[in-house]
This record gives C-alpha cells, sequence and structure tokens, in this order.
C-alpha cells in the first residue's frame, strides 16, 4: 500500500512538472486605476508584487491612495490590454485585461469589448495600449 501511495505520489509530480516549469520565467501584471485621476500598470515576478507597485505608480502620478484601486491582475501575464472607454454623460475610464495567448487574441477581443452596438452608454471606446509579457508596451 504504502507503495502504490509513493508511485502515485512521484507520478503526479512528473505530471504537474511541466506545468511549473511553463510558469517559471513568467510574471504577473497588475493594473491600478483611480479613474478620472490616474493609473498605473507593473509587471512583477508575482500578483502582488505586480498590483503594489502599480498602486504606487498611480499614487505617483496624481492618484490619491484612496481612490487607486486594484482592477486587473493576471500571472503568467501573457498579452495585456488597457482601453480608453468614455460615457456619454462625460466620465472616463480605463479598462484592462490581460491573460491573452497572443497579440491577435489581444486586439480582438479589444474589437469585442468596444463593441459601441453593443455599448450603448459609451461614446467613445478605443484599445490604448498593448503589453507583452516582458512589459513592453505597443501603444495604438
Amino acid at each position: 500500500m504504502l507503495q502504490r501511495l509513493t508511485a502515485l505520489f512521484f507520478t503526479l509530480i512528473v505530471l504537474s512538472w511541466p506545468m511549473v516549469a511553463a510558469a517559471e520565467g513568467r510574471g504577473a501584471v497588475g493594473f491600478a486605476q483611480a479613474p478620472e485621476m490616474s493609473s498605473g500598470v507593473c509587471f512583477a515576478s508575482t500578483v502582488r508584487k505586480a498590483l503594489d507597485c502599480a498602486k504606487k505608480k498611480c499614487i505617483k502620478d496624481g492618484g490619491t491612495a484612496e481612490d487607486c484601486l486594484e482592477t486587473t491582475a493576471c500571472f503568467p501575464a501573457w498579452w495585456s490590454i488597457d482601453i480608453f472607454a468614455q460615457s456619454k454623460e462625460g466620465p472616463h475610464w480605463h479598462e484592462t485585461f490581460c491573460g491573452f495567448d497572443s497579440k491577435e487574441a489581444a486586439i480582438q477581443a479589444s474589437k469585442t469589448i468596444c463593441n459601441l452596438k453593443r455599448r450603448k452608454d459609451l461614446s467613445d471606446c478605443s484599445l490604448v495600449t498593448i503589453y507583452n509579457e516582458e512589459g513592453e508596451a505597443f501603444e495604438q
């Protein structure tokens, strides 16, 4: 019985190794936002570190500690997008999404998110920035 349990344990370790190896070297992304004021995005080794960094950037760029809210995080980060949205009433904000497996998938998602026929409350919606998993920004 003990031999079977030991063999099962080692089999599970061997089978899960590819998942662990795939996440190695990858980082997390975190977004924070103070609507109408400021925002921040950071890439780090963990979600918590990325979110803490994003909130600090949001505060540094003009938001307050109370207003800079953690909005989005992914690990691994993969491809991320930042979308500008503006209500017909005037207020604007950014919507952030992450974890896309390719740049093309991220762009396609932004088109779906910004479909003004579906989102009739918006006067404007557009993809602002795409980030790769290393944190490199591609302005749109």
